[in-house]
Formats: structure tokens, C-alpha cells, sequence
């Protein structure tokens, strides 16, 4: 156990009365060990009486003090087991024991994080000023995918150069921007039959290229993306032209229903399954009706095989993201086992 651990753990367990005056014997081992475990301790005091907490340190506890140029503040070593008599101390505000000292932080402010999870502690101290998850969208709707997930969800699929990522029910565009970013050597095809949500992916886009010729200072060549207003049921795109599929599907809540999901999930696997590349095409796809989706997927078994499931948390709600391999077996529309042909 580490001295600050220790130090720590007495600060928990020593419980003094305002008087009282004497030190609890802390263990059963050799007296001369803790001795020689030293401590800093942080206080924060009164500004302007820095200097009178400091000599109350001294006096007391006879540990010199550091007074610190941030004003209210002073730090002093002490043994482990002198430590119980740092409670005796009247001109502090409070007392804590530090952890770690960084000397020339690159950063003027920070934030302090605190995780307690059972009986583990883990501070740290944040890099980023505000969460990852929104770095490239602007325009958000009412399910917007978090890009931390969206990326995540690509990895899945471990495109390749010159793969066709297509999400068919982009929503803000979340997961082409995301793809569009990280491998721009894909192309991608965000599409969508709201109008307004394929807006809101095109501004998105708009805002992402604006900031990227700001940071870089000069005009960009785009992205790889392209934005548009479609029926998922009746994609205008080849059979057998897609390498990968990534979208969040309507969980019924904030978005469609779960009755219509019954309908909607089925069409959706089976014209998926249509523009998706044979043998080589894969799929990740998220949802929260789980119930809904196995139903759909068992009687897709003929063009799709689930490989992985990854469970998530989304707003509270228990979802899942299925990654999904097409098979080998050509697609076979209804119409052109009556002798008709798509157009497709």
C-alpha cells in the first residue's frame, strides 16, 4: 500500500472528538515504519491569515509550511502516524490529503473529476472542455446519435478503401460525417425520408467543411459524402453496390412506433439485404426494440448471419448494435419470381 493510500485510509477511519488530544495506535506493525511514512497535506484557510495557519502548523504538529501563491491555501508534510492530529488544527477550513502535484500545467483552468464505484476512488483531472460525443454535429434533432457511438459502430464493420458506406436512416448524420472523417478514403451516402432530417445532415456537412477550411486555412476539396431524400423500403440504388450498412433504426419511442416496427423491420433487413454486396457486405445495426428486431432477423437467415452483438446504454434505454454479414445467397426480389424485373 502506497504511503498516500494509507494516508487516505486513516483520514476515513480516524474519527476525533473537538479535544481530544491523543493519537490512536494505527496497526500491528513495526512502530518505526510508519514513522518514516511521510504525507502532504492540503489546506485551505482564511486569505489573508495564511501566514497565521502556517505558524499554528508549526507550533502544533512541528512540520514546516509551504504557503501557496494561490492565497487560501498551504501545504505541509507529516508522518502517518502523526496524522490524526491534523483535526487539532482550528485555523483551517479544510483538510485533504494530495494525491499528486503537477508542476507546469499546460492548462490555467481544469476540472477535477471524482468516480466513486463501490469501494474504488479514481480522481482525475479532464482534457477535453466539453464531452466528444457532439465534435462534429451543429444541427441536432430529436435522436441524435452521439459520434462517439457512431464511430464505434463503423470500427464494427472495419471498412476498407474504397468501400460504399451507406446509413439509410441518417437522421443528423451522424454516422456518414463520422465515417466521412475517419475514412475518407470510403464513400458515403447519408439518406433519409424526412426532409428535415436530411437538411439538418446537409448543414451538418456544411458546418463540418466550414471549420475544417478554418483550421487548415485553405479552401477543402469536400468530403466524401453525399446527402439524400429516400424511402428505406425502396432505395434507388444498385443490387449487390454497398459494402456496408450502418444506421440506428426507429426505436418507437421518440421516433415512429413499436407497432409499425413490426412492418417497418422486416421491409428494411430485406432491402438492405438487396443492396448489400453478397458474400462480402456487412451491417451494424442499432436498435432499442430488440424484440422486434430477432423477429425481423429470423426470417432473414437466408441473407443475413448475426456475427456480434454489443450492448448499449442510449439515454437509459438498454439498445443494442447487431453486426450483421450478408451471405453468399443472391437476392431474389418477389417481382422477378413472378417474371417481372426490378428496375434495380
Amino acid at each position: 500500500m502506497s504511503d498516500v493510500q494509507e494516508a487516505t485510509n486513516q483520514l476515513l477511519d480516524v474519527s476525533l472528538h473537538e479535544h481530544q488530544k491523543s493519537i490512536p495506535v494505527i496497526g500491528s506493525g513495526p512502530r518505526s515504519e510508519s514513522q518514516h511514512l511521510q504525507v502532504t497535506i492540503g489546506a485551505t484557510v482564511p486569505t489573508g491569515f495564511e501566514q497565521t495557519a502556517a505558524d499554528e502548523v508549526r507550533e502544533k504538529l512541528g512540520s514546516s509550511c509551504k504557503i501557496s501563491k494561490d492565497r487560501g491555501k498551504i501545504y505541509f508534510d507529516i508522518s502517518v502516524e502523526s496524522l490524526a492530529q491534523v483535526h487539532c488544527l482550528r485555523s483551517v477550513d479544510n483538510l485533504f490529503v494530495v494525491v499528486k502535484e503537477f508542476k507546469d500545467y499546460p492548462f490555467k483552468e481544469t476540472k477535477v473529476l471524482l468516480n466513486i464505484h463501490d469501494k474504488e476512488i479514481v480522481v482525475g483531472i479532464a482534457l477535453t472542455e466539453e464531452s466528444l460525443h457532439r465534435r462534429n454535429i451543429t444541427h441536432f434533432g430529436p435522436t441524435t446519435l452521439r459520434s462517439t457511438l457512431a464511430y464505434g459502430m463503423l470500427r464494427l464493420c472495419a471498412p476498407q478503401p474504397t468501400d460504399i458506406i451507406v446509413d439509410p436512416m441518417c437522421g443528423t448524420g451522424a454516422i456518414p460525417i463520422e465515417g466521412a472523417t475517419e475514412w475518407s478514403n470510403c464513400y458515403h451516402i447519408a439518406g433519409d425520408n424526412n426532409p428535415l432530417a436530411v437538411n439538418r445532415a446537409a448543414n451538418n456537412i456544411s458546418s463540418l467543411l466550414t471549420k475544417s477550411q478554418i483550421k487548415e486555412g485553405k479552401v477543402s476539396w469536400g468530403l466524401p459524402i453525399d446527402a439524400v431524400q429516400w424511402d428505406i423500403c425502396n432505395l434507388p440504388l444498385r443490387t449487390g453496390s454497398v459494402d456496408i450498412i450502418v444506421t440506428d433504426m426507429p426505436f418507437g419511442k421518440r421516433m415512429g412506433s413499436k407497432k409499425r416496427n413490426w412492418n417497418l423491420y422486416p421491409a428494411c433487413l430485406r432491402e438492405m439485404s438487396r443492396v448489400c454486396r453478397p458474400g462480402t457486405g456487412r451491417a451494424a445495426l442499432l436498435t432499442q426494440d430488440k424484440k422486434c428486431f430477432a423477429k425481423a432477423l429470423s426470417g432473414m437467415g437466408h441473407v443475413w448471419r448475426k456475427v456480434h452483438t454489443v450492448w448499449v446504454n442510449i439515454g437509459g434505454l438498454h439498445a443494442a448494435v447487431y453486426l450483421l454479414k450478408r451471405t453468399p445467397q443472391a437476392f431474389i426480389h418477389p417481382s422477378e419470381q413472378d417474371g417481372e424485373r426490378t428496375p434495380w
